[in-house]
């Protein structure tokens, strides 16, 4: 299950929530662990970044960056 980082607007407390897609898209109210406000905010996260190694480099893998060339990642 993916982790969600969300913030209490009443004392600023930054806390995660395990939830589901499903759940996360029936609409999620979690309540702050600290003063138990439902006034929350979901904050926006980087993600999964991949790094590429040396191994993957000698297997020719398509990496998408400023000098990658056309249909790298959609394009």
């Amino acid at each position: 299950m993916p982790l969600y980082d969300y913030q209490c607007k009443h004392c600023q407390t930054v806390f995660e929530v395990r939830a589901a897609f499903k759940e996360k898209e029936a609409g999620l109210e979690p309540a702050c662990p600290h003063c138990h406000s439902k006034a929350t905010r979901q904050l926006l996260t980087g993600g999964l970044f991949l790094r590429r190694s040396d191994d993957d480099a000698a297997l020719d893998l398509p990496m998408c960056g400023p000098k990658a060339g056309p249909g790298c990642c959609g394009g």
